[in-house]
């Protein structure tokens, strides 16, 4: 009997860990929302495409919003673990800096990044809500992990600043901005790897003007 329950055992699926489903929803549904939009897009579609059930998809992420935000973390959490900022520490403050900002436009100008946030202007007017996720879990993550970086080295005396959180903001905007508009409203392509060194080097320089101690 004891071979028999055996058997029956290792021929039964194992169930898969909700944290690993998600992660397959959340990919799916970034599939999904860039090939369709958000307003286009379903629960049921994202639930085909991730090859779970309505039941499943509802019962991890009770909402397109909700999921849109999962979603949005997840690829940020993992763009983000790829490249920690506290690992730049050179002694010289204006290549650990260029380093730094280097990991930032990887984040900001990365081509499926834009599209997100492409396609949440899209879609601002009919979900506010989608535009507040974007913001909470992209945008201002990302300006957080400079503040860390910048507090950092504000602390051991190699910059000074009155507000480090605005000063990172300041330096994102300088860094990401206009190529991002240029993107999004003008369609011009995003800059190559090459003339984002170059950018990152004007913006390293320009900002150390003010704060290099």
């Amino acid at each position: 009997m004891a071979e028999i329950d055996d058997r029956r055992d290792r021929g039964r699926p194992q169930r898969r860990p909700d944290t690993e489903t998600r992660k397959v929803i959340y990919e799916a549904a970034r599939h999904e929302f860039a090939g369709s939009g958000f307003a286009a897009t379903s629960m049921e579609m994202v639930a085909r495409a991730a090859g779970v059930s309505t039941k499943t998809l509802y019962r991890l992420i009770p909402s397109k919003v909700a999921l849109f935000e999962g979603m949005v973390s997840d690829r940020l959490e993992h763009l983000l673990t790829e490249v920690n900022l506290r690992t730049v520490a050179h002694d010289d403050i204006e290549s650990a800096l260029r380093g730094v900002l280097m990991v930032c436009a990887d984040l900001t100008l990365d081509e499926e990044v834009v599209s997100m946030q492409r396609m949440v202007l899209q879609e601002a007017g009919q979900s506010s809500n989608l535009a507040g996720a974007f913001y909470r879990n992209g945008m201002q993550r990302t300006a957080n992990s400079l503040s860390d970086w910048l507090r950092i080295q504000h602390d051991r005396g190699f910059i000074a600043l009155d507000d480090v959180d605005e000063a990172a903001g300041m330096l994102i905007g300088m860094l990401a901005s206009a190529p991002q508009r240029a993107a999004i409203f003008g369609g011009v392509p995003l800059p190559s790897r090459k003339e984002i060194e170059v950018r990152v080097r004007t913006c390293a320089s320009l900002f150390l003007r003010g704060c290099k101690v």
